[in-house]
């Protein structure tokens, strides 16, 4: 019996002396060398105790090694769990748990913060640093290169990610070696790439974008990465002439756009500028295209499915929308009430099914029964149409919906009025309670540098534009919206901010 998930992303590149990560020193790794990493760490978590099927958490700094611990948990059989490197021990304390995890890697610096809840979880506890040091790479460098990989069914379990938790507890997502293999052979075929393809990889590796998608397309293609910490504009604009493609979120672009090096002739030698996580402006679509030639090609994913649906390599990649269902992807706009599907253009609850959806939540029947239906629909949580052409158009979060004096009301189509207007770079509208209405509108703007946004004048452009239930009651300028690691508006940190405007007024 095989192995599939490391047979292909891994085993395949056995022998291999071609690059498969660029570091920061000018250094290159191997796929060979970096298999070995992974053999021996998969060596040494055999050493501490771990069975097929174990949980190990890690929440370590982006490394060669800690990739290799993703690698060594797929050979040995064990479930990854990577998580955020800006949890608290709280936080952590709660995954870890959750998760019945046996093994945490962390931090040497979290270490002594860690070691009481890991005690307590009778949880064993390694250290990796981002140099790739630590008590693992300790453990691991006494072991031998050599690694009998453990036989794993494709339904078995592969990873578990934790949701955001902005609505209640996390939940983990229950990810199988079907889920990650059927994505990423998927998007290597639509976003064609190939052995020759050289990723700027700048993307955290503890979300299902820097790892689900950036690594394990690379490993399925067989090319190689140019593996940065974290966003670095300098390196990524030295890298542009030697690379073929980046991945990022929405900032990464604006940031780009923010300096004047960026250019055509910088440009050139890429193929493919890939975005997600978070809504891209169409006017990020508009510039980036002026100044360098290239139209930004967007996704869409969560963490419950990896990718969903994309804009097409070949054809329009129409700026707003988040382009087609991919190949094997079924998507349904439904009915938040009822369930049953709505006509085309119309908005309601974004569905899909197919083999990129996961198992359930680990450890929550309940919720599982209520997002995952009986036929193999996972409700989003997302708000979405499909318009006449078939591109699919988010707009929103069905608890950012907003209900005013019984209209609902989706906030993007306040947000993109708002966010042509002069002097505004970007907006968001939420909804906080009113006495009246039960929940009213609020518009918040983030001013363009150095540009003072008339409220007034704004205020008259949506009059124009919009129905009078949907109009702000009232604007306000602010200096940024609260984001998460991947650059994702927190909308729940600006209801709970902004709740009592009008309650007691």
């Amino acid at each position: 019996m095989a192995n599939p998930l490391y047979d292909e992303f891994f085993g395949t590149h056995a022998g291999k002396s071609a690059p498969f990560l660029h570091l920061p020193s000018g250094d290159t790794l191997s796929y060979q060398a970096f298999l070995d990493m992974a053999a021996r760490i998969a060596n040494a978590l055999v050493e501490i105790g771990l069975a097929p099927g174990d949980r190990v958490a890690a929440q370590v700094r982006k490394t060669p090694e800690a990739l290799a611990l993703y690698a060594a948990c797929t050979r040995a059989g064990m479930v990854f769990l990577p998580l955020n490197t800006a949890y608290t021990v709280d936080e952590l304390s709660y995954f870890v748990e959750d998760s019945g995890a046996r093994l945490l890697v962390c931090d040497p610096e979290s270490r002594e913060g860690l070691a009481p809840l890991a005690e307590r979880l009778g949880t064993a506890l390694e250290t990796l640093d981002g140099d790739g040091n630590g008590s693992l790479s300790d453990r691991a460098r006494s072991q031998p290169a050599e690694f009998e990989t453990v036989p794993r069914d494709g339904e078995d379990l592969a990873a578990f990610l934790y949701t955001s938790g902005t609505t209640g507890r996390s939940k983990g997502a229950m990810l199988t070696q079907n889920n990650l293999l059927s994505n990423a052979r998927t998007l290597v075929r639509e976003w064609r790439f190939t052995s020759d393809d050289v990723l700027i990889h700048a993307l955290p590796i503890f979300h299902t974008h820097g790892l689900f998608v950036a690594t394990n397309v690379t490993l399925a293609a067989g090319g190689s990465m140019i593996f940065l910490p974290g966003f670095d504009r300098d390196r990524i604009f030295e890298m542009m002439p030697k690379a073929t493609a980046l991945m990022g979120v929405p900032t990464f672009y604006t940031r780009l756009l923010d300096d004047p090096r960026l250019n055509r002739e910088l440009a050139a030698h890429m193929r493919l500028f890939v975005s997600g996580s978070a809504p891209l402006l169409a006017e990020t679509h508009v510039q980036f295209e002026a100044r360098t030639g290239h139209r930004i090609l967007e996704r869409y994913g969560m963490t419950e499915t990896n990718m969903n649906t994309s804009n097409p390599y070949e054809g329009e990649r129409r700026a707003g929308t988040v382009g087609f269902p991919l190949p094997g992807v079924e998507l349904l706009i439904t009915d938040p009430a009822s369930g049953e599907p709505l006509p085309t253009g119309e908005v309601g609850q974004i569905e899909v099914r197919g083999p990129n959806v996961f198992k359930g939540y680990w450890q929550m029947p309940e919720k599982t029964a209520a997002e995952l239906r009986a036929n193999g629909f996972f409700i989003t949580g997302d708000l979405g149409k499909v318009d006449a052409d078939g591109y699919v158009h988010i707009v929103g979060r069905n608890k950012d919906l907003i209900i005013s004096g019984g209209y609902n009301i989706y906030p993007k189509e306040i947000e993109l009025v708002l966010d042509e207007q002069p002097g505004v770079l970007e907006s968001a509208v939420i909804g906080v309670p009113h006495p009246d209405f039960g929940e009213t509108v609020l518009g918040l703007v983030v001013p363009e540098r150095g540009a003072e946004p008339d409220l007034d004048t704004i205020m008259e452009s949506v009059r124009g534009a919009l129905a009078r239930f949907k109009h702000p009651r009232r604007l306000l300028v602010i200096d940024e919206l609260p984001r998460n690691t991947m650059g994702k508006v927190q909308k729940n940190m600006l209801r709970d901010q902004y709740r009592d405007m009008f309650t007691h007024a």
